[in-house]
């Protein structure tokens, strides 16, 4: 029997790991009648093949590669037994499995439209069944088009990528493996030949799973989770949050709570214990900051080096699916910060991945953040957009999030982000925007709400973009909403004034209605506001403690009260007084203290308040839902406004009085007459406020005021928002 030849420097190529199709030469090999198999196994002292009735010992061939005749016409269901001196391990050979990706997922990647990426490119387990035995193993597969070869290397080979190198699958820029008894939790790494004739070491940039920072591969990981929120997952697909209620409470899971030696709590401790606390504050959704494995726990998880994996730190994925199954569970729905826009430039991660810049635009103009020190991504790059947008629906799909927070999209969007004159290049058209970040953006939304019908996409967008809410269809860029940020410094500069001030900054706290209906608004108050020297939202606040507290409850009635969604950040609902510091848990001691469990109660009744009022979220995106009663009262640093319902649903009226003084004998204009029913008073002595109020109703009657047709004779309490409903 003869021994299908091979030519010498082939060979070489192999033991070097430089064949980009090993396969073509490891493996078996049908030739003449027989089968020749060749064998990669540098550091074996012999190699022998067995099948079901026979065996066969290889001879080395040249540096490493053995090789030798099965007497068979076919091939046969074989394994290798590899001795290293005394010791004999018998393994299966990788290179006898035919690819794992097909014709179709391979022109889907190279047109840039493969929607379910993650199920075909990363480590996937597969079970086979088998002559001998099953076969369980892990198949890889990478995008890495121009590398000239790539190793694997793990806790399987000893860390020695010599003995698995992965072959090309034609001229797609895909390089695949199937690893027989590799299994989840197995942690690897590529290593990656590029065309200036370096290896590089690289963590998988399709992994769902990584090691515990500071360690940097990646694992397998084979998902057993049973989720429990098919009754929530039903319901979302029914619903548009647009017109719905949305209270979200924003947070960083590392320092919400930690254990007194400084550890994060695991997934499932917070699964016992978030959604209940969540749910209790009666918050609609939660938003995470970034659960995307990141390296540097002080970038907050913004600056990502594994889009597909949760974060190690709190454990495995299936713990994550926990917390989401949790919380839905609870009623409470689960929005992800998501970072399209930059990466992290750790050298193993996604950085010059291939020995070009693959996933970073090449043009410097374009492809470096030089505020924040990281790379971009190059959306003019089709393969690139699909990496992203699949990632989208990677967590909206496996993990059941309910919406996506999409970071720095401003900083996306504009050629001339954070550059002087001279660092940046035009658009083909002469103009700043980045033509191609907008085509992503509205692929992304497109293609997420075909996919996933019921969830949401908002934008951190800080300028004045046309369109970033309205339909692809009409050019927009497809986000259900918006973050205001005009409202969010306008309003926070209004109320850091002394109230002996404010009159003179009226206009900060209504100029955001001007254009309230431009688009889909979210109001946050986020992690951004009360870190970085920026203090604490309590502590903006002017006045002493007492004063401090007052301000801080009606300012947040306001927000409630105003059109759009509103968004908090964890610990404000505590009266934090220190700002945020990821560093520790929030200050969780003060809910000894009245004056911020206050604040906390107030929180919860407004959400309660907020849920059972329909005026005021169901016509959030329709001028016609809200009216001034008086927004010119600045002499008394007073705001009244109307939020009106649908059809029969009773209408909220909302008076908010920033001076330090109660007004009484406050004429109020109403839209009816007849008995309101005094919903919230931010200055109840359930809130340690002072009990100025109204005895839980003010009665309405006839005669125009302010534009209405009746009016009532109330009290406004210092400091305070009241809010008030028509009785039915």
């Amino acid at each position: 029997m003869t021994v299908k030849p091979v030519d010498t420097a082939e060979l070489h190529q192999i033991a070097h790991g430089e064949h980009g199709q090993p396969h073509g030469v490891l493996g078996p090999h049908p030739y003449e009648g027989a089968v020749t198999v060749r064998v990669l196994r540098p550091l074996a002292a012999s190699v022998v093949v067995r099948w079901a009735d026979g065996e066969v010992a290889l001879t080395h061939e040249h540096e490493g590669v053995w090789v030798g005749v099965v007497p068979l016409p076919d091939v046969p269901d074989y394994r290798v037994a590899v001795s290293y001196g005394a010791d004999e391990i018998v393994v299966d050979d990788p290179y006898r499995f035919l690819p794992t990706l097909g014709e179709v997922d391979l022109h889907l990647i190279n047109e840039g439209r493969h929607e379910q990426l993650w199920e075909v490119l990363g480590a996937h387990v597969h079970h086979y069944p088998g002559a001998l035995e099953s076969v369980t193993g892990t198949a890889f597969a990478v995008w890495a088009p121009s590398a000239r070869a790539i190793r694997i290397k793990g806790d399987f080979n000893s860390w020695d990528g010599r003995e698995h190198p992965m072959r090309q699958l034609g001229t797609s820029g895909v390089w695949e493996l199937f690893v027989p008894g590799v299994g989840s939790g197995t942690a690897y790494k590529y290593v990656i030949l590029g065309p200036d004739g370096e290896w590089r070491e690289k963590a998988d940039p399709m992994a769902s799973w990584a090691e515990k920072p500071a360690d940097t591969a990646s694992k397998v990981y084979e998902s057993g989770y049973a989720w429990g929120d098919d009754a929530w997952l039903a319901a979302r697909a029914e619903r548009n949050p647009v017109n719905e209620p949305m209270s979200i409470y924003e947070m960083h899971l590392g320092s919400w709570k930690k254990h007194h030696d400084g550890r994060y709590w695991s997934w499932a401790e917070l699964a016992d214990e978030l959604p209940a606390y969540v749910a209790d504050l009666g918050f609609t959704h939660v938003e995470l900051m970034p659960v995307m494995q990141h390296p540097f726990g002080g970038s907050w998880g913004y600056h990502v080096t594994s889009y597909f994996a949760p974060d190690a730190r709190f454990g495995d994925p299936d713990g994550f699916r926990l917390l989401v199954d949790r919380l839905h569970q609870a009623g409470v729905g689960v929005i992800l910060d998501w970072v399209p826009g930059h990466f992290a430039t750790d050298e193993w991660a996604l950085a010059r991945f291939d020995g070009t810049p693959l996933y970073e635009d090449p043009n410097p103009q374009r492809g470096w953040h030089k505020e924040w020190g990281s790379h971009i991504f190059n959306f003019g790059r089709r393969e690139v957009r699909n990496f992203l947008y699949a990632n989208a629906i990677y967590w909206l799909q496996e993990f059941h999030a309910d919406g996506l927070r999409v970071d720095g999209v401003a900083s996306m969007l504009y050629l001339d982000y954070a550059r002087e004159d001279g660092e940046w290049s035009p658009n083909i058209h002469g103009g700043h925007e980045n033509l191609e970040a907008m085509q992503f953006l509205q692929e992304m939304n497109a293609t997420a709400y075909k996919r996933v019908p019921g969830i949401t996409t908002i934008a951190e967008e800080s300028t004045s973009w046309p369109g970033v809410t309205k339909p692809t269809a009409v050019n927009g860029l497809g986000f259900g909403f918006k973050w205001n940020m005009g409202w969010m410094h306008d309003s926070l500069d209004y109320m850091a004034n002394d109230p002996v001030h404010r009159a003179y900054h009226h206009g900060e706290m209504t100029f955001s209605l001007v254009y309230a209906y431009s688009e889909n608004f979210v109001l946050p108050l986020s992690h951004d506001e009360v870190v970085h020297g920026k203090g604490s939202l309590l502590r903006k606040m002017p006045g002493d403690r007492w004063q401090q507290l007052a301000n801080l409850r009606a300012y947040l009635a306001f927000m409630w009260a105003h059109p759009g969604k509103q968004l908090l950040f964890m610990g404000i609902e505590l009266g934090q007084e220190s700002e945020w510091a990821e560093s520790r848990e929030l200050d969780w001691w003060l809910l000894d203290h009245p004056e911020h469990r206050g604040v906390s109660m107030l929180v919860r009744d407004l959400n309660t308040a907020y849920v059972e009022t329909p005026a005021a979220w169901s016509r959030d995106n329709d001028p016609d839902g809200f009216a001034w009663i008086d927004a010119n009262d600045a002499g008394r640093n007073t705001f009244s406004f109307i939020r009106r319902g649908s059809g029969d649903t009773p209408d909220l009226v909302c008076v908010s009085n920033f001076a330090a003084v109660p007004h009484d004998d406050y004429r109020l204009g109403l839209p009816s007459a007849g008995e309101w029913e005094e919903v919230l008073n931010t200055d109840a002595e359930a809130y340690t406020g002072s009990g100025v109020g109204n005895f839980g109703s003010i009665t309405a009657v006839e005669g125009a005021w302010s534009g209405q047709p009746a009016h009532a004779t109330i009290v406004v309490p210092p400091l305070a928002t009241a809010w008030f409903r028509r009785k039915a």
